[in-house]
């Protein structure tokens, strides 16, 4: 595959994709999905790759979710909504490798649901993260939700998406979200020490640490399953497309006057 929305390199042991749209704060659109399936896909079936490190391209964001810009009634690719996160989500639990979420700035949104998936995440001192979907018309009903409270807590993760609050790097290591949070300049060179010592490792005791810890939330990916028909609904109503005009039109949403 020929990537446009991504970066894809291999050295030393480590895979890494970044996603490659600062001017949209990396936010995904289907065809940066398509991009992280394959990449993830290949770095699984690549026996010289240890560890992958998902990130994104600049200082300002890690990743913002799904594209608003672009969305405009529907994203316009394929998968129940038209925008193949579930598919990107599995990949990244089903890679027989840890996965590392470079937390280099924003983590909003579907970028929030990233990092809670990811094995590990280590973020910038400058990093903010949290949800937007209910303040945009959206949510994710699935991992981003059930795994998110198995990570944080149930009360944080019901804070987290009833208030869509935005939180510190401080503050999203308290909460147990990220595991370490380093000066912004020293951010790679942790990343590094993190991937060296894992590549180190048993890559089968790895793979099979990774399976197990998998298991016991391996109901919620059914449960997303379903929930993204429900979305799929939802997304066609006039409440959840005001949150997407509101947004582009840099306006308060009035969601409240669709309940009548």
């Amino acid at each position: 595959m020929e990537y446009q929305d991504i970066l894809y390199t291999k050295q030393d042991g480590i895979a890494t994709i970044m996603i490659n749209r600062p001017a949209q704060y990396n936010a995904f659109r289907a065809q940066t999905c398509e991009e992280m399936i394959h990449a993830l896909k290949d770095a699984d079936f690549d026996r010289t790759i240890g560890v992958v490190v998902l990130t994104g391209a600049g200082d300002k964001a890690f990743c913002t979710g799904g594209d608003q810009g672009t969305q405009d009634g529907g994203y316009g690719g394929r998968g129940t909504i038209g925008l193949p996160i579930e598919e990107v989500q599995s990949a990244i639990r089903d890679i027989a490798k840890p996965v590392i979420a470079r937390v280099n700035g924003y983590a909003i949104g579907g970028g929030n649901v990233l990092v809670t998936i990811c094995d590990l995440a280590i973020a910038s001192d400058k990093a903010q993260l949290g949800q937007a979907g209910p303040r945009v018309g959206s949510v994710d009903p699935g991992f981003g939700t059930a795994l998110l409270a198995r990570v944080v807590g149930e009360k944080k993760a019901r804070e987290i998406w009833y208030l869509c609050r935005r939180y510190t790097a401080q503050e999203a290591l308290a909460m147990g979200l990220v595991n370490a949070v380093v000066p912004h300049d020293q951010l790679d060179a942790e990343v590094k020490k993190w991937c060296d010592e894992i590549v180190e490792k048993s890559p089968t005791a790895i793979a099979l640490a990774k399976k197990s810890f998998n298991v016991d939330t391996e109901l919620i990916r059914g449960m997303g399953g379903l929930a993204m028909h429900a979305l799929k609904l939802y997304y066609e109503t006039a409440e959840s497309a005001e949150g997407g005009n509101a947004f582009r039109e840099k306006r308060k949403p009035e969601f409240r006057k669709y309940q009548k």
